[in-house]
């Protein structure tokens, strides 16, 4: 809650209470302005819940810049919503359908990112506000000049009122990194070729700083398009980069340097680490707004390939050899990333593979990001089909049984529903109690008061400022008993109320969460629990089938060509979309009884996927078309049994999380998912079969890396703690979605 001096409120109350502030003067000069300025309840109404809906219930994140940003591209949308809430509420049937849909298709735009999420239960009560009686289509105008009242009056409230300082943007937490990776790049070129305590401690600190968990919901680069999907794939890269840095073994066996890897002052003048912190560099002015020409990232292209193309060499210079190409191609990667980030579609155009999306336009972008997913196994479609059966169901027990004030029924379903049915179960009983304080004190009112309208008038801004206040604060229960008061202040002002007003509240929330309930129990009753386990399972099935080929490939040679992707990797793509957004799930529901084991490090398993997704790209898809020679037998032998044996612990780490998943029959030589089973593959990584060539010690770095992600699978956190430099990024959807 934060530190408060005894003449200072805590953080969180401060924030609730400008939050408030805002929504308070909104809605009660909407309300008040077009009630008894223009005499037109219908138009006061739809201003209060307008201002209420999107800043009261919704959670819109960001700055009050920000927020106003997604409330102006919400005002036509809430005229539709409101238009088609109007003609379809007509009809009983009419109007379970649209809801089945609206409902739908409002809950499913959480796909977008945590701003379409925000105001979805915003929009969710546009659609329902009108949903219900008075059925008079011809008030459409009013209902329509009401809201936007409201909404214009919000804007202006977000952008003037108590704004709040605008949290730092991902893109200067990006910048902040890659320079830190410039500086540990410039501290590897020289005696003793490692980093010191403090270093390592600040290039840990940056990379976790670019962990969603870390970052403002309103800053995360969630969104779907080229820019966003580029910022988000560069901050994936900086990480990787930063670890791999942070590991990358001293020179001091390396006598000869491969010839024309340029290791040594030649190529140019550049010698690889060199030209990875020359283009870190460039990456941070980049993303900071200057205009680089773009030389450092052209040389280190170059350097790249000369060490892609070197050969001949010692076994201990081909793998120092290895480890340089991989912190080459992290830094080549982050590079080319932020300058899509910053240019969009104009940036000049990249390698296929991990940039697909570089080319394409948002409206194809979106449709791949949706289309991903429609199914039964991505949360957002689970979350989607929950609320909207709920809701459909609400609103057609209220129309059948003509339930008085039917909109608390839904306006509790959908705000009272969580993804679980445990914490939907906890949500509801502490919710009813609160709605039953609220019920008896705003019974007590209206009968001490009756048709008083100015005491109503009068009592409610203050109430509202309390309620909007306490209840982010104080919890669900508060909420409920304070919005119960509110609006039945509200209600006595639209027309003459009684005492019943308060019990016809209590009996509509209670036959909302019985239904929120209902079907919580019956749709995905564990939310993110099984999800979770289920998708990283297959995530490792997948990533172990790709080891298995991907090595296969490389022994046996033959031509390459550039494409998309190579063969069968859109499916662990696609697996990495589900893997991540269930996790984004499962990180914001509560802890108790029912979640996964806390000592499985679902992040390893989320960068162990694209550790595999972009280590196999690298290997089998080149930047021009070549004709790659097979390994010699003993190479070729060693290479293909290190594939299975790394394959074979992801797949018993994939079974031990699913049990229940159909997980292949692992190799003859399986690895047990535990770090102390690991020393055997150790050594038979370190082998150095006799004129083995430079394929084979690049993709042996690459199962070494993926071997100490196995590490961190098997929950040795000591090995790889949660928050290093190579942890997945919770929450984030990167390149691959």
């Amino acid at each position: 809650m934060g530190d408060a001096s005894p003449h200072r409120l805590p953080t969180a109350y401060r924030a609730a209470a400008r939050g408030a502030l805002r929504v308070t003067l909104t809605a009660a000069a909407g309300f008040y302005v077009l009630l008894y300025g223009f005499d037109s309840a219908i138009a006061a109404t739809y201003a209060l819940f307008g201002a209420i809906a999107m800043a009261g219930l919704s959670r819109i994140p960001g700055s009050g810049r920000q927020r106003a940003v997604v409330l102006l591209g919400a005002v036509p949308v809430c005229w539709v919503l409101i238009t088609l809430g109007t003609y379809l509420s007509v009809r009983t049937w009419s109007a379970v359908v649209g809801m089945l849909v609206v409902g739908f298709a409002l809950a499913f735009m959480a796909v977008g990112g945590p701003r379409f999420a925000g105001a979805a239960t915003g929009l969710q009560l546009m659609y329902i506000l009108p949903s219900f009686p008075p059925y008079d289509p011809g008030s459409l105008g009013e209902r329509l000049g009401g809201a936007t009242f409201g909404l214009v009056l919000l804007i202006i409230a977000e952008v003037t009122l108590l704004p709040e300082p605008a949290a730092l943007p991902y893109h200067e937490r990006a910048a902040r990194a890659a320079a830190g990776a410039a500086d540990c790049a410039d501290r590897l070129r020289s005696a003793p070729y490692t980093l010191p305590e403090a270093q390592l401690r600040t290039a840990r600190a940056l990379s976790t700083g670019l962990r969603s968990s870390q970052v403002p919901e309103a800053e995360r680069p969630a969104g779907a398009g080229v820019r966003p999907r580029a910022l988000a794939h560069m901050g994936l890269a900086t990480r990787t980069l930063l670890g791999r840095l942070v590991v990358m073994p001293p020179p001091a066996a390396v006598r000869a340097v491969p010839s024309g890897a340029a290791e040594q002052p030649g190529a140019g003048g550049t010698d690889p680490l060199r030209a990875v912190a020359e283009a870190a560099r460039e990456t941070a002015a980049r993303l900071r707004g200057r205009a680089p020409d773009g030389r450092a990232h052209a040389r280190l292209r170059q350097v790249r390939e000369a060490l892609a193309a070197a050969e001949g060499a010692t076994p201990a210079a081909l793998r120092r050899n290895a480890a340089l190409l991989e912190v080459t191609d992290a830094a080549l990667a982050m590079s080319t990333a932020a300058d899509i980030a910053v240019r969009g579609r104009a940036a000049d155009p990249p390698a296929p593979g991990r940039f697909w999306y570089a080319r394409m336009r948002a409206p194809r972008l979106w449709w791949r990001r949706l289309s991903g997913h429609v199914g039964g196994r991505s949360v957002f479609f689970q979350n989607a089909v929950r609320i909207s059966l709920a809701l459909a169901a609400a609103r057609l027990i209220a129309g059948i049984d003509t339930l008085p004030h039917g909109f608390w029924v839904l306006l509790a379903t959908l705000t009272l529903t969580r993804t679980t049915v445990r914490e939907t179960r906890t949500t509801e009983r502490i919710a009813l109690t609160g709605t039953l304080v609220g019920a008896l004190v705003a019974a007590a009112l209206l009968a001490l008061v009756g048709t008083d309208i100015e005491v109503y008038a009068v009592a409610l801004p203050p109430l509202m400022l309390v309620t909007f206040t306490l209840g982010p604060v104080k919890g669900v229960g508060w909420a409920q008993a304070l919005f119960t008061v509110v609006v039945a202040l509200v209600f006595a002002q639209l027309a003459p109320a009684t005492w019943q007003l308060a019990e016809f509240r209590l009996l509509d929330v209670l036959t909302g969460s019985a239904i929120g309930a209902v079907f919580g129990l019956l749709a995905w009753p564990r939310g993110a629990h099984d999800e979770l386990r289920r998708s990283a399972a297959v995530l490792l099935r997948i990533a172990a089938e790709i080891v298995v080929a991907t090595t296969a490939q490389i022994a046996a040679g033959g031509r390459r060509v550039p494409v998309l992707t190579a063969p069968g990797h859109r499916s662990l793509q696609h697996a990495l979309v589900l893997a991540e957004s269930a996790y984004a799930q499962y990180q914001s529901e509560p802890k108790g009884p029912g979640r996964p084991s806390s000592g499985q490090d679902w992040q390893a398993a989320l960068i162990a996927g694209h550790h595999t997704l972009w280590g196999a790209d690298r290997l089998l898809v080149p930047p021009e078309p070549v004709v790659v020679p097979p390994l010699g037998t003993e190479a070729a032998e060693s290479v293909v049994r290190a594939g299975d044996r790394v394959a074979a612990g992801m797949l018993l780490t994939s079974a031990r999380m699913d049990p229940s998943g159909d997980t292949p029959e692992a190799p003859d030589t399986p690895v047990p998912p535990h770090a102390t089973a690991l020393p055997s593959l150790t050594a038979a990584l370190a082998a150095d079969p006799p004129g083995a060539p430079r394929a084979y010690y690049a993709t042996v770095s690459w199962l070494a890396n993926l071997t100490t992600d196995l590490v961190r699978l098997a929950g040795d956190g000591a090995a790889a703690p949660d928050g290093g430099p190579d942890a997945a990024p919770d929450g984030h959807r990167g390149a691959s979605s």
